[in-house]
């Protein structure tokens, strides 16, 4: 296994344990600013499985994330093994769905790895291996400090709210006795005696309590771990090797089954999730799901089941649901978000030929008290939604309302904002419908398939209208948007939907290189010239894009999206070497290699830079759409896995 994108980071490197990619962190406290928070020296892993995430700081504690009722904290910075006499900083290992903690002296090794099993377990196992290099008699203390905390809609300090019908917290020895609490410490001792040189095992569980378990899960959770994720090698980009399966068990790891709306959640975490607390988009999940189509099929149509369910009968779906999972509505108005719903259950339906899965029904969400319908319907009312509702402006483009995929690119696009908002039309809308909707004709009915195959030609031919010679029309408000900057976002649907001959495409993709690309290690700007981040759903669309006319730029922006980049370019920036935000500041910020704040509004991704699913959804996706797999082109990949991306 190549492990070279370990070498460059000032954190630690990529190894293997378990037969899986790893990082092994060796630096120690190294301090950063969240910005709105005080200045920390903890950093943090997030692994999980579908019920739970596991949050592995740098510092040896732990804590526990459950979203299954809302955004809560059951357990945060806490869980320890202390064994007497040991006193030692544990080395620290990061595994897929793991944390692996190691101390050691002359006379005593302990190493103990907690583990989220497979499935839908709403708790994490604790292997505490222990051995003497003397004859050892000493005790070993299992520490967890239960301490429940709903987050709700938190743009300033935190606040210490108690989630409702909390479950007590069991921790339990396997096999032995077990303590629980609603809020505070579990404690459990052990009195351990071995032989020199003999290792003694002690199993330990700590979360909520769903049944007897057997440590055969330990031992079966890694072996289905090894069987499920992707494998991946290519000589354009050596990291893919290690990064691909990293990526595929930080969005699977992300899930959590949903008590209140069915299926499962995939929200972008980060700072939007576990400082913030709200899950938003609804076009984001259905963005992470799309990888997943190709290697866990039923997960992806579960996330499609479940962000359809947030909307209400008219095919509406809300900008997000808060920390209670309430629609959210007051902020934002996007145009977009049925696009992406469309576009899920296009690429679900295309890759698994699973038909069957659409005509089983989904609810809406409780507020509005309506029946559940098939999901075939529910996307049919969707569609309806976009045409009837949000519908097209007088130059013939898709209504802007009051955000398309950018939330703020009225605020970006000068016009006075109720002006936008009442005659604003979004090119990028109109260039990215032109390319979903004739795919989600194939999944629609005769007439709703034949509407939408026309609605995307006209888009098509109006978006092809847009070019200047040298770049695509953004918008329009009461003028054209984008004649002298140029903005990234809009550039690869042209190419994707058809609206641009090949050679123009290859022009448009120079120019893009010449500009946005320019001088930035981790990808192109979202705008020009004045410089914007570099955003990972948009250089995802870029790589597709890239692919079908100029691979090389592809693969060169597929690698610059690596963590392995991020490393390379800013080794001391913990936020990008296992995992990052939604985007990154360029080369030309007072902060390069970190992510945006907006502290004036009480918002920062900087206040929670990692675990944003953007960070390894994309680039998974991206690759798939490297080896052109995509709607139309391939049936599933062999085994449902990524084992056939070999180049």
């Amino acid at each position: 296994m190549n492990c070279n994108a370990g070498s460059v980071s000032a954190f630690g490197e990529w190894t293997r344990a378990e037969d899986l990619p790893a990082f092994a962190y060796t630096a120690g406290p190294r301090p950063w600013d969240p910005l709105l928070d005080p200045p920390s020296t903890t950093h943090r892993v997030h692994v999980g499985n579908r019920r739970i995430t596991l949050v592995a700081d740098t510092d040896g504690l732990c804590g526990i994330w459950d979203e299954h009722a809302d955004c809560r904290w059951i357990a945060e910075h806490t869980g320890m093994s202390a064994l007497t006499g040991l006193a030692a900083q544990p080395k620290i290992l990061f595994g897929p769905t793991f944390v692996r903690h190691t101390t050691a002296d002359d006379d005593v090794e302990l190493v103990r790895t907690v583990l989220c099993p497979e499935g839908e377990s709403p708790w994490v196992l604790i292997r505490v291996d222990i051995t003497g290099r003397t004859a050892l008699r000493r005790t070993l203390t299992e520490h967890w400090e239960v301490r429940p905390r709903l987050v709700d809609l938190e743009f300033g300090p935190p606040r210490d709210e108690r989630p409702p019908d909390m479950p007590a917290i069991v921790l339990e020895e396997i096999g032995g006795p077990r303590v629980a609490t609603g809020n505070g410490p579990l404690t459990l001792d052990k009195h351990v005696e071995a032989a020199p040189g003999e290792t003694t095992t002690v199993w330990f569980r700590f979360g909520i309590d769903d049944g007897p378990v057997d440590t055969a899960v330990y031992a079966n959770s890694l072996r289905k771990l090894r069987e499920r994720l992707p494998r991946a090698r290519s000589d354009l980009a050596p990291e893919a090797e290690i990064e691909i399966p990293w990526h595929a068990a930080m969005v699977t790891g992300a899930a959590c089954v949903d008590g209140v709306l069915g299926g499962h959640t995939l929200d972008q975490g980060s700072a939007y999730s576990f400082r913030h607390g709200f899950n938003g988009a609804a076009r984001d999940p259905l963005q992470h799901a799309l990888p997943l189509v190709y290697c866990e099929p039923d997960l992806a149509l579960s996330v499609l089941r479940n962000t359809c369910a947030w909307g209400s009968p008219d095919g509406d779906l809300p900008y997000a649901l808060d920390g209670r999972k309430q629609p959210w509505t007051r902020l934002f108005r996007p145009s977009d978000q049925n696009l992406w719903a469309l576009w899920l259950a296009a690429e679900y339906a295309s890759a698994t030929g699973d038909l069957d899965a659409f005509d089983q029904v989904v609810p809406y969400h409780p507020v509005h008290g309506a029946d559940p319908v098939p999901l075939r319907e529910n996307l049919r009312r969707q569609f309806r939604f976009f045409v009837d509702h949000i519908g097209l402006g007088e130059h013939g483009h898709v209504r802007i309302l009051n955000a398309d995929w950018n939330d703020l690119a009225i605020v970006e696009s000068g016009v006075d904002r109720e002006w936008m908002v009442e005659h604003g039309e979004s090119v990028l809308n109109s260039a990215m419908a032109a390319w979903v909707l004739p795919v989600y004709a194939g999944l629609a009915d005769p007439d709703t398939a034949a509407e939408a195959r026309r609605l995307a030609a006209d888009l098509r031919a109006r978006v092809a209208d847009e070019w200047n010679g040298r770049w695509f029309r953004r918008a329009y408000g009461t003028g054209p948007i984008g004649d002298d900057d140029l903005w990234l976002e809009v550039q690869p649907w042209a190419i994707l939907c058809g609206a641009c001959e090949p050679e123009q495409a290859r022009d448009l993709l120079r120019t893009i290189d010449e500009t946005c690309r320019a001088g930035s290690p981790l990808g192109a700007r979202v705008r020009w010239p004045a410089p914007g981040p570099v955003w990972f759903s948009v250089n995802m669309t870029l790589i597709w894009a890239a692919a079908r006319h100029d691979p090389g730029l592809a693969w060169d922006e597929w690698r610059r999206m690596s963590l392995h980049a991020h490393a390379a370019a800013y080794p001391d920036i913990w936020s990008g070497t296992v995992s990052g935000p939604d985007a990154y500041l360029p080369p030309e910020s007072d902060r390069p290699g970190e992510t945006w704040a907006m502290p004036d509004m009480g918002v920062a991704m900087q206040a929670y830079p990692v675990a944003n699913l953007h960070s390894h959804a994309q680039p998974l996706l991206a690759y798939l759409r490297l080896l052109g797999v995509e709607p139309g082109t391939k049936g599933p990949l062999p085994g449902g896995t990524f084992h056939s991306m070999v180049r």
